[in-house]
């Protein structure tokens, strides 16, 4: 069965009505994304970051997958497909994917100030005062900017073994995971899907230029001669 590895970005749920990470003028939902996106305006304003993230959180109740996560999931009935998303939003897995590996996060998780590794399910607001089993602050599980992507060597060893790569919604202009497209194997089919591609067409990459839905969908109809 043949590997389909799939990166992910904001713009897969935007079409689902979550916003892309940062608008054009570099904020994120109206806040400056170092208020409420690193380790440090955590530690300033603990509130305000708890708040964001209560507020992203609830916003992910009022949305469901789009076409294109459902088109995703159904690739599985005849490929292996492995998706390494960008996005802490939970589409994929509601759409029926399998193989979701989160780079940057989860929403609908939490994790202990103390141990990176002290997860939780979480789907109310989090609140100053909300502790972890050993007396600890909870925090949003976020990968803030500035820290280190735990996933990012997961994701590399599924790109290392892919027969075909798609790049969905996303830039790839933030690393470590705009690294991830030099992993897979010489000679890996790949196609790059976004509606303001900033990639040119080279050897084995196809650029489409569209919507994640309208994009995969044109993916596909390649796809049957694998």
């Amino acid at each position: 069965m043949k590997h389909i590895v799939v990166l992910t970005g904001a713009g897969m749920s935007a079409e689902s009505g979550i916003n892309t990470f940062r608008d054009a003028d570099g904020l994120w939902e109206g806040h400056d994304v170092m208020e409420v996106a690193t380790p440090e305006g955590f530690a300033a304003n603990p509130e305000l970051v708890l708040d964001f993230y209560n507020q992203r959180r609830k916003q992910l109740f009022e949305v469901e997958p789009n076409q294109a996560h459902y088109d995703l999931a159904a690739l599985e009935k005849n490929f292996k497909v492995s998706i390494i998303t960008q996005n802490v939003d939970d589409l994929h897995e509601r759409a029926g994917s399998t193989i979701v590996i989160h780079l940057h996060g989860e929403l609908r998780k939490v994790k202990s100030t103390l141990d990176d590794n002290d997860i939780l399910l979480w789907d109310k607001d989090l609140i100053l005062g909300d502790l972890c089993k050993n007396g600890h602050q909870l925090r949003p599980h976020i990968v803030w900017f500035g820290e280190a992507v735990p996933m990012i060597e997961k994701a590399i060893d599924l790109c290392e073994t892919a027969d075909i790569l798609m790049i969905i919604g996303t830039s790839m202009q933030v690393y470590p995971a705009a690294s991830l497209k030099d992993y897979v194997p010489e000679n890996t089919p790949t196609y790059f899907i976004d509606p303001k591609p900033n990639i040119g067409s080279g050897k084995n990459l196809t650029v489409i230029a569209d919507t994640a839905t309208a994009g995969l969908r044109k993916v596909m109809i390649n796809l049957e001669t694998y």
